[in-house]
């Protein structure tokens, strides 16, 4: 059995921690994801939303990366946030001097700590390794700097030493002192020796990753331990398996432990955002924020939820800025189609339910998603009725013998006629392009998602579009069939939309 606490189970640790804060460093470690390179327009708008959700502290980038990120960092800087805004730096003073042509509040100054680095890597001794780091920070604290000291690989160095080089750094002026798992090696009863050893000394940070599944783990072993700024990205983004995910230690230190890191309410618009800018999609299981985290179709879950909105839920999705989700599929039972209906503003009778659950139930047998416009379209068949549409395609014209291929649209929308036109990498996508920029005042919806499947053979197939749109936390998919594929596509986008105006998209996919 591991005690992690000192043989005090009855004990909350975390009963004295009033005062934890959070450092983002999804532009700089983040960023280090594969595939991942923010602009600088994208990097200040992803400082923006974490700096409106109370975070801390931004690491903005690293000033010796090159020129160009270092006026992305001072772009950064020039936003009067209310946050401090870093630089990561090596262990040369070169980089601290980057650091301060970037105007940055502060810098977290990277030195090795376990034999590995300093001796393979940097190819130094102990003791050197320790007179370099106080002459840095000394440096840096003169040039007025705020300064945090990471220990490189420090879960993974002799603890002694790591307590010996992180307390002359804390003597040499060093703001705080920063525990790292840097290579997610950490087991939980490692990271409480070394964050205790170092608390002990002064201002202590945690820095995990998520190679082993324990990054949350340790971060909040960390705050146990008396560590105050836990760093991590937005959606765990990182090297490898990424780093520890903020939304994630947030909303369990809110919840688990009545500790407040951040502006919770603003998670879920910071992770959309943080994805959409990164193309790394979040996960429909991703905690906090993944799309079935409120999302219930177990006709057994559903009508608990509908009892008691608490029953099969940690804490309210509004507290993250959610949304609760009925979906349904072949486990939905009569309680969740129901209000999924009422939802939508359509009114049954005990017959017709009977016969649209019957449905549901057939369509997910077959393993297909029942979006809300699946189970609309199967009220509406068995109601008798159609639905008022808001919008609705007049005209589609597309060019793909120019370059680039150009399309226009006319849309009816309401009383108005809307037109616009747009160019793409292909007629459909330029077809998109036009109808997106048509609709960028209705919901101001967003394409999730594009699939095409051909249903009939021939040069004249046709052709099934499915489209996956959101407005805020509403998501709807429809289908269209056309033998032109453009046609097809613009059609389901445009009745995506409809739907999301017409307040429809109350049903999650899975």
């Amino acid at each position: 059995m591991i005690d992690l606490f000192g043989g005090h189970p009855e004990t909350n640790p975390l009963d004295d921690t009033d005062d934890v804060q959070l450092l983002d460093t999804t532009l700089r470690d983040g960023e280090q994801a594969p595939g991942v390179s923010l602009t600088p327009d994208e990097k200040a708008r992803i400082a923006r939303s974490a700096d409106r959700a109370g975070i801390a502290v931004i690491e903005a980038g690293s000033a010796c990366t090159g020129k160009g990120e270092r006026e992305t960092i001072r772009g950064v800087t020039s936003l009067d946030l209310s946050a401090r805004v870093t630089s990561f730096c090596r262990g040369l003073e070169r980089d601290i001097d980057l650091a301060l042509e970037c105007n940055v509040d502060g810098i977290n100054l990277v030195v090795p700590a376990s034999d590995q680095h300093v001796t393979e890597k940097v190819g130094t001794t102990r003791e050197a390794n320790r007179r370099s780091t106080v002459d840095l920070v000394e440096y840096a604290t003169d040039h007025g700097l705020w300064v945090e000291v990471i220990g490189e690989d420090g879960s993974r160095a002799d603890l002694d030493y790591l307590e010996a080089l992180m307390g002359a750094a804390l003597d040499a002026g060093a703001d705080r002192v920063c525990y790292a798992d840097t290579v997610g090696h950490a087991t939980p009863d490692r990271t409480l020796a070394c964050v205790r050893r170092l608390a002990a000394l002064g201002p202590t940070s945690t820095h995990t990753h998520d190679d082993l599944g324990l990054a949350v783990t340790n971060a909040l072993v960390s705050v146990a331990a008396g560590a105050d700024l836990v760093h991590g990205t937005v959606n765990g983004i990182g090297e490898r398996a990424g780093n520890v995910a903020l939304e994630e230690v947030a909303i369990a230190l809110s919840h688990g432990y009545d500790v407040e890191t951040m502006d919770l309410t603003m998670t879920h618009n910071l992770a959309q955002l943080v994805a959409n800018k990164t193309g790394i999609p979040l996960p429909p299981n991703k905690a906090v924020v993944g799309e079935n985290a409120f999302t219930h179709e177990s006709g057994i879950h559903t009508d608990g939820t509908l009892k008691d909105e608490s029953m099969y839920e940690p804490y309210p999705p509004e507290t993250v800025g959610r949304q609760r989700r009925l979906a349904l599929g072949k486990h939905a039972g009569h309680a969740g189609v129901a209000a999924a209906l009422a939802e939508h503003g359509v009114d049954v009778t005990d017959e017709q339910l009977d016969e649209i659950v019957g449905r549901v139930k057939r369509v997910g047998d077959r393993g297909k998603r029942v979006t809300d416009a699946d189970l609309l379209t199967i009220a509406e068949e068995v109601r008798g009725t159609e639905r008022d549409r808001h919008i609705e395609v007049l005209d589609l014209t597309a060019v793909s013998g120019v370059h680039p291929p150009t399309a226009s649209v006319r849309l009816s929308v309401g009383d108005d006629t809307r037109e616009s036109a747009a160019t793409g990498s292909g007629p459909v996508d330029a077809a998109m392009n036009a109808t997106v920029e048509a609709l960028s005042h209705e919901a101001n919806p967003a394409l999730e998602s594009y699939h095409v499947d051909a249903i009939t053979g021939g040069t004249d197939a046709l052709v099934t579009v499915e489209v996956e749109m959101s407005s805020n936390d509403e998501t709807v998919t429809v289908t269209a069939s056309d033998s032109d594929i453009t046609a097809a596509s613009v059609s389901a986008m445009v009745d995506a939309t409809d739907r999301l105006i017409d307040g429809s998209a109350v049903v999650a996919d899975d």
